[in-house]
């Protein structure tokens, strides 16, 4: 894919070693959600600084750390650059979005600082290790993921309030069952991929390897409200899930009802041609 144009960087290369200097320029980040799923097994494969979350040098300097369930975080990737190293990954996406979900912001290293996010959205970092550059990565990725079913749930609740408001009314789901399993297929869809795959509640396995990582997660995680976020989603897809199968098991109901009322009106209609048929005949 094409990505929109970047913030152009200054001059560098890839990702230099630690800095001493308190103060260092400012890391451009882009952060990416191009589709349902990433096979990253290739790039494991190829020349990985780092796994679990797979990192990669782009050629022409810079770092991409790509994710499994879709995500992608460039650090300090000139805009053809980037352009020329998603369009590699093209054929490993499955289910691309017509539309990238996308962040822009700066790493900022200062030997001195403290890790935080500072008031005009900037990380802040004690260093560039690698290590730190994938748990940014991941808080980032997670949070593009969130923002994606947030949008997504708002438009499923859009739509099932029209039915509950139909059932409030008329006492009735007033669309067919199809629709109704596809509206729970869709909900189970994300929880699957919520929680199988992206895992937005759980501490990366970056953190249980490098315990000295696990406040910066925190406090990132904090910041982006991972959990909240994650908590919220749930208890919305758990209220949507409930009505839908409401819905759904009333509309079943009336129309094993229906079925019934067809059985009756054709056991009377069978009395009566059989009483007919034993009366004299005049």
């Amino acid at each position: 894919m094409t990505a929109a144009p970047y913030p152009s960087p200054t001059k560098s290369s890839a990702v230099a070693a630690p800095s001493a200097e308190p103060r260092a320029r400012p890391l451009p980040v882009c952060a990416l959600l191009l589709g349902e799923r990433v096979d990253t097994r290739t790039l494991e494969r190829d020349a990985a600084l780092g796994t679990a979350p797979v990192a990669v040098p782009v050629e022409e300097g810079g770092i991409a750390v790509v994710f499994r369930y879709g995500a992608v975080v460039l650090f300090d990737t000139a805009p053809a650059a980037a352009d020329r190293f998603l369009a590699t990954l093209d054929p490993l996406l499955t289910e691309k979005f017509p539309t990238a979900e996308r962040e822009d912001l700066q790493v900022l290293v200062r030997a001195d600082g403290e890790q935080l996010v500072d008031a005009a959205g900037n990380i802040v970092l004690r260093d560039r290790a690698i290590e730190r550059l994938q748990l940014v990565a991941d808080v980032l990725a997670k949070n593009l993921v969130l923002s994606h079913y947030e949008t997504r749930v708002a438009a499923i609740f859009d739509r099932i309030e029209p039915l509950a408001a139909t059932l409030r009314e008329r006492g009735r789901a007033g669309v067919p069952g199809k629709v109704l399993l596809q509206h729970i297929g869709n909900v189970l869809s994300m929880q699957q991929r919520m929680v199988g795959r992206v895992e937005t509640g759980e501490k990366p396995e970056l953190v249980w390897e490098h315990p000295e990582l696990d406040r910066l997660y925190m406090r990132l995680a904090d910041e982006y409200e991972l959990r909240e976020r994650g908590r919220a989603i749930d208890r919305k897809l758990e209220i949507v899930s409930r009505t839908v199968e409401t819905l759904l098991s009333l509309e079943q109901t009336r129309s094993s009802l229906r079925v019934e009322w067809y059985i009756v009106v054709l056991i009377v209609a069978e009395l009566a041609l059989a009483a007919y048929s034993l009366l004299p005949i005049h």
